[in-house]
């Protein structure tokens, strides 16, 4: 496996997870995900990737979305947020990414291991 592939598969599986964050902030339309999620390219994504994964959201009841009109006199614009499932199921995979990334840590010698992230001994 080449690091372009491992930084895909870590991609795949943390993109649902930082886009719930974002939506968790406020709502937001898809293009202006999108546009986010560039600023780190480890975590830019295409229309083809964020739209067929804002729908899975949806129908999984984590997301609702609403139309809201422009001031620019542009189309109006699909905007998503998140319901309260969806914050339920965010704040288990914040619990899980902190257990991951303090374990990582661990393991690198970056930091002790602490209490309730799943060593065991």
């Amino acid at each position: 496996m080449s690091i372009d592939d491992w930084r895909s598969q870590i991609k795949r599986g943390t993109l649902e997870f930082c886009i719930l964050l974002m939506i968790s902030q406020k709502p937001r339309y898809g293009y202006e995900i999108i546009n986010e999620l560039e600023g780190w390219s480890i975590l830019a994504a295409k229309e083809s990737t964020v739209y067929p994964l804002l729908r899975r959201l949806m129908k999984d009841e984590f997301l609702t979305s609403f139309w809201k009109e422009t001031t620019e006199g542009l189309p109006p614009r699909k905007y998503y947020s998140i319901t309260e499932t969806g914050r339920q199921y965010l704040a288990a995979m914040s619990e899980e990414w902190d257990n991951l990334v303090a374990a990582i840590a661990g393991i690198k010698g970056e930091t002790e291991y602490g209490q309730d992230i799943g060593k065991l001994s």
